[in-house]
């Protein structure tokens, strides 16, 4: 019997919410909220307003998918030092404890746009996978037996950490060496002290006559693409899929993580720009609900 199933997605500066039915083909939600949390005082304010929100979208859901930054650790977030209140919240018990018997499924935002693409895009059918998030952060999600993998501390995929030099800081230091030299928001932090004026990680791209900005983008795209080939000689992936903001500029960027993954990867994978390039996490939730109702 066709049911629906609500999701929620919380965002740095948003929270979104949606629903779909069991029987949904394509991900897109039949009806959505957003809730600008900028100016929100405390993580707990911003969960108490999506859970009212999710009240008034959708009283009795079959089921509710949940995606948020960070990690899951101990029933708690972990790994989000950016966005005040988070680190340490115990999320799973509010959602528990506003949707009692309901199933509940909770995952990172990067994870969530990997079951995304697993139900409904770039990954549908694909046993071993990589799912990789360029966006104001960096981060993976690894895929196998058509399931996404959650490592054994909630945090596999995160690539952030990762150190391509052996003078980069570490995690230890209160660092993400890997993120703070290719992701997005590093990328325009770098551009706009090199340009003298703010600009976002997809504008520099169009600023590669100046030569220093061409330097920076294509240490960055080059560590990227080396790091995307070991992530593949590691897994053996079938397929690997790009998705996040940073895809305004894939013709800039994937010539050369597909170069890389030719000359590096014994067996190269396929390569592909993800199906959901816009609420990707949302859509991720969703599956992750439609998933828990037909199969609980």
């Amino acid at each position: 019997m066709t049911s629906q199933v609500l999701a929620i997605d919380f965002g740095g500066t948003k929270v979104a919410l949606g629903t779909a039915t069991t029987d949904a083909l394509d991900g897109r939600p039949h009806i959505t909220t957003r809730l600008p949390t900028r100016g929100d005082q405390g993580a707990r304010r911003v969960v108490e307003r999506a859970l009212a929100a999710a009240r008034e979208l959708l009283r009795t859901p079959a089921a509710v998918g949940v995606s948020t930054f960070g990690v899951l650790r101990d029933d708690v977030i972990r790994l989000a030092p950016n966005v005040p209140g988070w680190d340490g919240l115990p999320l799973p018990r509010l959602l528990r404890t506003e949707f009692g018997a309901t199933p509940v499924a909770i995952d990172n935002d990067v994870n969530a746009g990997a079951a995304a693409e697993l139900r409904w895009g770039a990954l549908r059918g694909i046993d071993v996978g990589l799912y990789v998030n360029l966006g104001t952060g960096l981060a993976a999600a690894l895929v196998a037996g058509g399931r996404v993998l959650p490592g054994a501390h909630g945090a596999a995929g995160e690539i952030a950490y990762l150190r391509d030099r052996a003078d980069a800081p570490t995690f230890a230091d209160g660092h993400a060496a890997l993120e703070e030299s290719v992701s997005g928001s590093a990328l325009a932090r770098h551009g706009s002290a090199l340009l003298g004026r703010p600009v976002t990680a997809a504008e520099l791209f169009t600023h590669r006559h100046v030569p220093a900005v061409a330097a920076l983008l294509d240490d960055a795209v080059g560590t990227l693409s080396r790091t995307i080939a070991n992530l593949c000689v590691t897994f053996d992936p079938q397929r690997v899929v790009v998705g996040g903001g940073l895809m305004g500029a894939a013709p800039h960027i994937l010539p050369s993580i597909a170069a890389a993954l030719t000359r590096s990867v014994p067996f190269p994978p396929d390569l592909q720009v993800a199906t959901f390039a816009d609420d990707a996490p949302l859509i991720g939730a969703l599956a992750m609900a439609v998933t828990l109702a037909t199969t609980a």
